[in-house]
């Protein structure tokens, strides 16, 4: 069916996310700021979320820079409290909420099925599952009476391919991809389209690292991902309303290390 009735313009703007007000949790550091970058730039309004107040200031010290509309809120994902907190100063500050991306997740040494502990299981659960579901949960009734909500959800191809030596890891981004099938599929009536992002965007940290290594071999691309250039237009586009139709799907952006359909 065609719409005669509807111009360039709106077209446009289906792509954009001006004016849209933005969370971006782990936005302090690596992807998160790399989206937090993309997304101000086209001119969303940023919440720059992080658990490290010297870089969410330093992220913020950035986009001021450039002139962009944002907000620094001190959160931990671990906290219920702090993740309820984070999204009320949100809505009562910017007066909403549209978007947000659940990229903060906190971190153990990984080790294999045979030697995980179930204090690694509970440090990737608490802060990645639970982090993610209870983000998701202080949104909904915001985006629900608004009618219209975009949540990004991220997980690692890891995970889908049983990556050797990351058991709890694997096991939480796992969940997290069941747990943004499961809300796309009962929020779609809402107007909110749920989605994830499986990223390519190793660290400073990590190059050199075995796994680094193995991915530059397996990547077709043959480089890491920019966490702004490369990450932050897919973050953009399923924050925007032309994902309107695109719900429950995890975006394997990699350069194409993992294939699939």
């Amino acid at each position: 069916m065609l719409h005669p009735e509807i111009t360039s313009d709106e077209t446009r703007a289906m792509h954009r996310v001006e004016g849209r007000v933005v969370i971006v949790t782990g936005s302090g550091q690596g992807v998160g700021r790399g989206m937090a970058h993309h997304l101000a730039k086209a001119g969303a309004a940023v919440v720059v979320a992080d658990y490290q107040p010297d870089k969410a200031h330093r992220t913020c010290e950035e986009l001021a820079s450039l002139g962009a509309a944002h907000l620094e809120v001190e959160v931990d994902i671990r906290d219920p409290a702090s993740v309820d907190a984070m999204v009320a100063r949100t809505v009562a500050e910017l007066g909403r909420v549209d978007a947000i991306i659940n990229n903060a997740q906190t971190f153990r040494a990984n080790a294999p099925v045979a030697e995980v502990q179930a204090d690694d299981f509970d440090v990737f659960y608490r802060s990645g599952v639970l982090g993610t579901l209870r983000a998701m949960q202080a949104v909904h009734p915001h985006m629900r009476a608004a009618g219209w909500g975009r949540i990004v959800n991220f997980a690692s191809s890891m995970g889908r391919v049983g990556g050797e030596g990351f058991a709890a890891y694997n096991a939480s981004k796992e969940a997290i991809r069941a747990l943004t099938r499961t809300a796309a599929r009962e929020w779609a009536a809402d107007g909110i389209v749920v989605n994830a992002i499986a990223p390519a965007a190793a660290p400073p940290r990590a190059v050199g690292s075995e796994h680094y290594d193995e991915f530059m071999r397996n990547c077709p691309m043959g480089r890491n991902g920019d966490p702004e250039l490369d990450i932050g237009p897919v973050a953009l586009f399923l924050c925007s309303d032309a994902c309107r139709f695109l719900t429950g799907q995890t975006f394997m952006v990699d350069g194409g290390t993992f294939m699939w359909s």
